[in-house]
């Protein structure tokens, strides 16, 4: 083989601004630059990969040393400059990998390149790709040189992460956003690549490359130098289609068909041919899901621009949206987004995207299930009274009485009342108690026998068996005799309990009452004082029962003349365990110095 193989991205990069795909915005505005000589000294080219930045950093470096530049602005490509260019000879322009030279030093050597004039031609250009891989002393080193640079020196620094190089880089530079190239113009450009190489390739497999180039002309290049090498030299649908690995459309169709008919082993089985075929079920589901957006799109005649889709499907598209029910679509896609958030997490893989195709099966009977008179309706509320039962409280009233009113004692009658039925009417509130008064002169009056009866006499012999009359029993104020004893007694039910050490405690403490209803508790330890305070709740219930009186309370203190025993081992530190159990036993010691050990202590 005489001729060497060149891949398209190269052979086919565009040599003047004319031929550069998608950048009109740019191009037109580098141009009237170079005509009206307005060029400014530094550029930065930003924007994705593959849309064509450093090419035109390249056609502004030949086009700006060119002697006999077209009055549209454009390189002549025939003279020397533009010859040495082409032949990569030229002396004037120097481009910089700065992904692999992002020192100061790679910086510094091409500051001082730049204090030397060009030889020949006006301009010496500099080109800097992928410049945000520069580190922050690069930048610093290139601040005042990119500021202030020699009249005959051009930067253009080219970047597909603006956002990582500094502020005071961006504020010297005349900056131009590349945007991703149109799926319509990389079909054009490829239709002009396919007929210079006399390429049998249909429009349909040449749409199929650019929707997966994404927006790069670079990739799509790539792609298709692939698909010839696979096809030798015939590019078709269906080829472009297993080489890239993507699952044809019409099995979406078909898909959605029986979806439709509600025809669950059809579906089952033609998900099993796409499985069987290599295609693992994300892809599955995310094909699926955007095949079930397009379908949406094309729901209404506004919205079908942006339907982006292989030519000779759009009417197919059209058609099948319009006999699919608005909530369908909406609710599968919803489905589908769910169960492909999920799939990473599920265990069975095929398992998971089968419910979800079992889920989209029954969708349309939910669906139908749901709607009224045509309407998908939402859940039903109630509008109307909701009956429940209400109880009415009575009011108190106070009545009015005279200055100095006879004494009289007031007694609540119980009666057996049987609740009334529950009803949605609300209910009647209950009469009042018969209340019935006592005379103090009728509780204390004389009996039978001429003997004066007590008040609570009086009250047994009026109302008999009603009512359980209990005496108050009076709280009774600290006093260190039953208090004593009341301690004890505790302490004899911690032995039975088998509390022997808080039983000794409660022998040793000291009870000390303060007032009547404040008492202290010394006890000679921390200990001691730990084994009270276990037992407090119990304890100080024992003794407010005792005494009738629930406002008794106690505190606990430590003698501070008393010092508590600490075993020795408790005191030493790690060092200092180690240093007596050395001094004890000598051979421990021995041993970590023949070993040659480091205690961690």
């Amino acid at each position: 083989m005489d001729n060497k193989f060149i891949v398209s991205a190269r052979k086919y990069r565009p040599q003047n601004f004319n031929t550069v795909v998608g950048q009109s915005h740019i191009t037109t505005t580098l141009k009237n630059a170079i005509k009206n000589n307005q060029l400014a000294h530094a550029f930065l080219f930003c924007g994705p990969r593959g849309v064509g930045k450093t090419t035109c950093a390249r056609i502004l470096a030949k086009t700006i040393n060119c002697t006999n530049p077209t009055p549209e602005g454009e390189a002549c490509n025939t003279c020397n400059s533009c010859v040495s260019f082409e032949s990569g000879t030229s002396l004037n322009i120097h481009e910089l990998d700065a992904a692999s030279n992002n020192s100061v030093e790679d910086i510094r050597s091409l500051v001082e390149q730049v204090r030397f004039a060009p030889q020949a031609g006006k301009y010496k250009v500099y080109i800097v790709d992928e410049v945000h891989m520069l580190s922050t002393s690069a930048f610093n080193a290139f601040l005042k040189t990119l500021e202030e640079p020699p009249s005959y020196a051009i930067f253009i620094l080219a970047t597909t992460e603006k956002h990582k190089i500094l502020p005071t880089i961006l504020s010297r530079c005349q900056i131009f956003d590349f945007k991703r190239i149109t799926n319509n113009d990389t079909v054009e450009h490829l239709q002009e690549i396919v007929e210079k190489e006399a390429i049998n390739a249909e429009k349909a497999a040449l749409q199929v490359i650019a929707q997966k180039s994404e927006g790069c002309m670079r990739d799509s290049l790539s792609i298709l130098d692939k698909i010839v090498s696979f096809t030798n030299g015939t590019v078709t649908y269906q080829n472009t289609l297993e080489h890239l690995n993507i699952l044809d459309e019409d099995y979406y169709f078909r898909l959605l068909s029986s979806l439709q008919q509600q025809d669950m082993a059809a579906a089952m089985l033609l998900f099993d041919e796409i499985n069987r075929k290599g295609f693992e079920g994300d892809l599955v589901l995310n094909g699926f899901a955007e095949f079930i957006r397009n379908l949406l799109v094309c729901k209404d005649p506004k919205s079908a621009a942006l339907l982006d889709v292989v030519e000779g499907l759009q009417d197919k598209y059209i058609q099948t949206a319009a006999a699919i029910s608005m909530s369908y679509l909406v609710s599968a896609l919803n489905i589908l987004n769910e169960a492909e958030i999920q799939y990473k997490m599920a265990r069975n893989k095929r398992l998971h995207v089968e419910l979800s195709i079992i889920k989209l099966n029954f969708l349309q009977q939910a669906i139908e299930l749901s709607m009224d008179n045509g309407q998908v309706v939402k859940k039903k509320r109630l509008d109307g009274p909701i009956a429940f039962r209400t109880r009415s409280v009575p009011s108190i009233q106070v009545k009015t009485t005279p200055e100095n009113p006879p004494s009289k004692l007031y007694i609540e009658e119980k009666k057996n009342v049987t609740p009334p039925p529950v009803s949605s009417i609300p209910v009647k509130p209950p009469p009042p108690a018969q209340v019935k008064t006592v005379s103090p002169s009728m509780a204390s009056s004389q009996g039978n026998n001429g003997t004066k009866k007590s008040l609570l006499d009086a009250l047994r012999e009026k109302v008999g068996d009603q009512y359980a009359i209990e005496e108050v029993k009076e709280a009774e104020v600290l006093n260190i005799d039953k208090l004593t004893h009341c301690w004890n007694e505790y302490a004899i039910k911690l032995e039975q309990q088998q509390k022997h050490s808080s039983a000794g405690t409660f022998k040793m403490a000291r009870l000390q009452i303060e007032d009547d209803i404040h008492f202290t508790v010394s006890v000679p330890a921390l200990t001691a004082q730990k084994f009270v305070e276990q037992e407090r709740m119990m304890l100080i219930d024992f003794i407010q029962t005792a005494f009738n009186n629930r406002a008794i309370v106690f505190n606990i203190l430590v003698d501070a003349t008393e010092k508590e025993e600490v075993p020795v081992h408790m005191r030493l530190n790690s060092k200092q365990k180690f240093e007596r159990i050395a001094e004890q036993y000598p051979l421990v010691k021995e041993l970590k110095d023949r070993l040659k050990l480091e205690i961690d202590y």
